[in-house]
C-alpha cells in the first residue's frame, strides 16, 4: 500500500478547509453535525478544521441550535470580522472602490467620474488615491486587511496581474499587481471586468449555487463572463470570456479592437448611443433632442431609456434593434455551453423591462430547444455595481477555495 506523504495530508486537509468554508458561505447556523453531513467528513476532522478557522478568527460560534432532535449543536457562520477586502473597478470614465468585511458587508465606498483623456498615469494615481482612502478608513476600523481586487475592461493575464490590454482604455501590458503590491504591501488580483462581476453574483448575488452560467454587461463595450461547474472559466491562456468582440456583421461597425461587426458594437451602450446621435443629425424627431436640450454630444444610454419609457419611437426601436442582437449573441452562447443561466448586468439590466419580449423571444428563436428547457434569463442583482463588488469576492474566493491554515 502506498503510504501518503505529509504534503499529500496537508493538501487534503487544505480541500477539507475549502469544502467547510464554501458550505459556511451558502449557509449559515450549520452546526459541526450539520456540516458532517453535508461534507460527508468525520465529526473528529470536521470539529478540528472548525478549530482552526475559529482560532483564524474566520468562522464564529452563534447560538444553540432550536427545533433539532437529540443533543443540539452550536450554530457556525463566517465571521464578518474575520478580515476585510478592497475592491476596484476601474472604467473607461469611472472608477469605483468598495471596502467590506469579511462576508462582503460595505464598510464604506466611493465612485468617482474620471476623463478618458487624462491618460493612463493620471488614472492610475486616482485609483491608487482611492485606495488609500479606503486602506485609512479600514485601520480606523481596526479591520485586518485581506487584499485588494482589481476589475479593468481588457484582456488580463491573471497569472501575473498583468492588463495586457484594454482597448476601451488604450492600455497596453501593465504589471498592475507587482505595481500595488509593491505600493500597498497586500495581495492584489487583477481580473477582467466580466469574470469579477460573474464571480460576485456567484458569491453574493442571484447566481448563488448556481454552477453554469453566463454573466454579459454592456456599458462602453460588451464583456462576458463564464462560470462553469462553480469555476471562472479563463481558457488556455487566460483570455476567454471577450464575448463582446464575436463578429456578428464583417462589414460592420468599426470596434475599438481594430476590427468591424463585433457584437458589442451593436449591443454596446456606446455604440446604441452613436446610433441614435446619427438618426437626430440626420433630422429625425424624439424626446431624447429635448432630453439634452439640443446637445447631442450629451446623450447617454439612461435617457435613451427614459425616453423609451415615454413611448418615444426612436428610443423604442433603438432598444428592440439591441434585444435582437443580444438575443441572437446569446443564443449562440446558449447552444455552445448549456448554462443553466444568462445573467444581464451593467446596461443591460438597465431598460430591460423594455426588451425582454424581443430578446426572449429572439433566443427562443435562435438557440436549441433542449437548452431552453432549464435556461433562466435574469438580470443582475448589483446592477451597474457587480464589478465592484465582484473585485471583493476575487480576494474573497482566494481566502475560502485556498485557505491556508497552518
Amino acid at each position: 500500500m502506498r503510504k501518503h506523504t505529509t504534503g499529500d495530508q496537508e493538501l487534503v486537509r487544505k480541500l477539507n478547509t475549502a469544502v467547510i468554508l464554501d458550505c459556511l458561505r451558502f449557509s449559515s447556523s450549520l452546526s459541526r453535525a450539520d456540516l458532517s453531513h453535508r461534507t460527508s467528513l468525520n465529526r473528529s476532522t470536521v470539529s478540528s478544521i472548525i478549530s482552526e478557522l475559529i482560532d483564524e478568527g474566520l468562522v464564529r460560534e452563534t447560538e444553540l441550535q432550536k427545533d433539532k432532535l437529540g443533543r443540539p449543536g452550536m450554530s457556525l457562520e463566517l465571521d464578518p470580522n474575520g478580515g476585510a477586502a478592497v475592491g476596484i473597478e476601474i472604467g473607461v470614465d469611472f472608477i469605483s472602490v468598495l471596502l467590506t468585511d469579511f462576508v462582503a458587508k460595505p464598510y464604506w465606498r466611493k465612485r468617482i467620474q474620471v476623463d478618458p483623456a487624462s491618460g493612463q498615469p493620471a488614472l492610475l494615481a486616482m485609483a491608487e488615491a482611492l485606495i488609500q482612502e479606503a486602506l485609512q478608513y479600514a485601520e480606523a476600523c481596526h479591520a485586518h486587511l485581506l487584499g485588494i481586487g482589481v476589475g479593468v475592461p481588457g484582456l488580463i493575464d491573471v497569472q501575473r496581474g498583468t492588463i495586457v490590454v484594454a482597448p476601451n482604455l488604450n492600455w497596453h501590458d501593465i504589471p498592475l499587481r507587482q505595481m500595488w503590491t509593491q505600493l500597498f504591501n497586500l495581495p492584489v488580483f487583477v481580473e477582467n471586468d466580466a469574470n469579477a462581476a460573474a464571480l460576485g453574483e456567484y458569491y453574493f448575488g442571484v447566481a448563488r449555487e448556481v454552477k453554469n452560467f453566463i454573466y454579459l454587461s454592456a456599458d462602453v463595450g460588451l464583456g462576458g463572463g463564464i462560470v462553469l461547474d462553480g469555476k471562472l472559466f479563463r481558457g488556455h491562456s487566460g483570455y476567454a470570456g471577450e464575448v463582446g468582440h464575436m463578429t456578428i456583421e464583417p462589414n460592420g461597425l468599426p470596434c475599438s479592437c481594430g476590427r468591424r461587426g463585433c457584437w458589442e458594437t451593436l449591443v454596446g451602450l456606446r455604440g446604441i448611443v452613436h446610433q441614435i446621435q446619427v438618426m437626430l443629425q440626420n433630422g429625425a424627431t424624439s424626446l431624447i433632442r429635448d432630453l439634452v436640450q439640443g446637445d447631442l454630444n450629451n446623450i447617454t444610454f439612461e435617457q435613451v431609456v427614459a425616453a423609451a419609457e415615454a413611448g418615444d419611437a426612436i428610443a423604442l426601436n433603438a432598444l428592440y434593434n439591441v434585444a435582437k442582437w443580444l438575443g441572437i449573441g446569446i443564443a449562440n452562447l446558449v447552444n455552445v455551453f448549456n448554462p443553466e443561466m444568462v445573467v444581464l448586468g451593467g446596461g443591460l439590466a438597465c431598460g430591460s423591462k423594455l426588451w425582454e419580449p424581443v430578446l426572449g423571444a429572439t433566443v427562443h428563436e435562435f438557440a436549441w430547444k433542449q437548452s431552453l428547457e432549464t435556461l433562466q434569463l435574469t438580470t443582475s442583482a448589483h446592477g451597474t455595481e457587480a464589478c465592484v463588488v465582484g473585485t471583493v469576492a476575487l480576494v474573497l474566493d482566494d481566502i475560502l477555495r485556498y485557505p491556508a491554515l497552518s
